[in-house]
């Protein structure tokens, strides 16, 4: 159960990790159980179109996943989320739900996060790696160039100590 005049937690595992938009108190490494990072999601605004969608991230059922989580004051609390709302809910692809996240500090904090709605058409289930890599070249929208996202959020992970082997090999498969 989450307290409304209490701090905001908010989990971020994609582009909320090197570009989150909002004022933070705290930024913390975190892990959130039950769902893992992959990018299962057809970006048809932020990295691509309807017409030539690319691939973002989405927090998908099993594993687990490391990631930021960001403290923001109880103040900025509705701001936050009413960014967060606007930022992540444009085509309904993910769905606003509150975990349990463990902090490295060993805290356990209640935390919103964005995970993937499987039954959204916008799902992308289990591709290859060469459709993976096919659509992340092709993809740009209003947030810039799909191939930029991934890199960005490979390089994230990298300086958090996090190894991904498959992105790894997606950005090494987007170099010239």
């Amino acid at each position: 159960m989450r307290d409304d005049t209490q701090d905001l937690w908010v989990f971020g595992y994609g582009s909320l990790m090197w570009r989150p938009g909002f004022d933070a108190e705290e930024r913390i490494l975190a892990t959130l159980h039950g769902y893992h990072r992959a990018l299962c999601v057809f970006s048809h605004v932020h990295r691509g179109t309807p017409d030539a969608p690319g691939l973002v991230m989405g927090l998908d059922r099993g594993g687990s996943c490391r990631g930021i989580a960001f403290r923001v004051r109880a103040e900025k609390r509705e701001e936050t989320l009413a960014y967060l709302r606007a930022r992540e809910q444009v085509t309904m692809v993910y769905l606003e739900t509150w975990h349990r996240l463990r902090l490295a500090d060993g805290r356990l904090v209640q935390g919103v996060a964005y995970t993937v709605d499987r039954a959204h058409r916008q799902y992308a289930r289990l591709l290859r790696e060469d459709e993976v890599i096919r659509l992340v070249r092709q993809g740009v929208g209003v947030s810039g160039a799909n191939p930029d996202y991934v890199r960005n959020t490979h390089l994230q992970l990298a300086e958090m100590g996090i190894t991904d082997p498959m992105l790894a090999r997606i950005v090494a498969a987007l170099e010239p």
